[in-house]
């Protein structure tokens, strides 16, 4: 009897269910933090005057979160800095020989060029990222915004487009207004990084924006921005002006003054001569 009620016993139990219990628990180690960087200028704003002969900016910043081994930050991290210009039309014009004589045959206007382009970055640009993030974020002489105008450079062929394109980069490039610094960025310990761009003395004259970008294994990771301000000051400041809101007059006080140069230069020339 006892065995019989012992055997029933197990196998009510075995016929029970057990209860339902909580799935384990999961612990997941937190993330890293997301790195950022944050970058300045040396100069914010910039008085352009008769005697400016040109001015270098630094760019500097900081890697904050950063997870580069310690004091190796350059093999970790790649740092690019774009400084462009206000953007403005610009007409493009090639030259053909017509009979002899080489003479204007096309033209073309783009809507918007900036007026000055320089990349610094810690090695060259092809080495940090592939063309399609370069595309994305206008990095590089060969993503720069450059649109047709209107219906300027309609019936032009992608390859006559290109060359008008490659040509005001050049002739840019020819005057330093559009500079390329492959290993132009240093990186100093872990997280801090330095660049220097060289402003020209015949950059045009208005706000700059300097773009920071850090990038990881061929990404961009974080971006800042920065502005400089470019504004005349002095004699050329109210030249400037006095052209600019009395044209008709300063015209004329233009041609008054090259006339009395030229009578002055042919009088001190005829008593040299005598």
């Amino acid at each position: 009897m006892a065995l019989n009620a012992a055997r029933s016993s197990a196998q009510e139990a075995e016929a029970t269910p057990p209860p339902n219990l909580p799935p384990p628990t999961v612990v997941t180690p937190p993330l890293p933090p997301m790195e950022t960087v944050e970058a300045d200028i040396s100069t914010r704003s910039l008085e352009v005057t008769t005697g400016f002969t040109g001015h270098e900016i630094v760019v500097f910043g900081a890697i904050d979160n950063s997870q580069a081994p310690k004091d190796d930050a350059g093999s970790y991290y790649d740092v690019v800095v774009v400084v462009e210009g206000t953007p403005f039309p610009i007409v493009a014009r090639r030259k053909s020989e017509v009979a002899g004589v080489w003479m204007n045959t096309w033209s073309i206007t783009f809507n918007s060029v900036p007026s000055y382009y320089a990349i610094a970055s810690s090695k060259p640009i092809e080495e940090i990222a592939g063309p399609a993030v370069l595309e994305r974020h206008a990095i590089g002489f060969r993503h720069i915004k450059m649109m047709p105008a209107g219906n300027s450079g309609v019936g032009l062929k992608d390859s006559q487009l290109a060359a008008f394109r490659s040509a005001v980069i050049r002739l840019k490039h020819r005057q330093d207004l559009y500079v390329l610094e492959p290993e132009g960025v240093d990186f100093v310990g872990r997280s801090l990084f330095r660049s220097t761009i060289a402003l020209p003395a015949n950059i045009p004259v208005g706000p700059l924006v300097a773009r920071t970008y850090l990038f990881r294994d061929g990404e961009v990771v974080s971006a800042h921005i920065a502005r400089v301000t470019l504004h005349r000051a002095g004699i050329e400041r109210l030249v400037h002006n006095f052209a600019f809101v009395y044209p008709a007059s300063y015209g004329l006080i233009a041609v008054i003054i090259a006339v009395l140069s030229g009578l002055l230069a042919s009088m001190l020339f005829r008593r040299k001569t005598a």
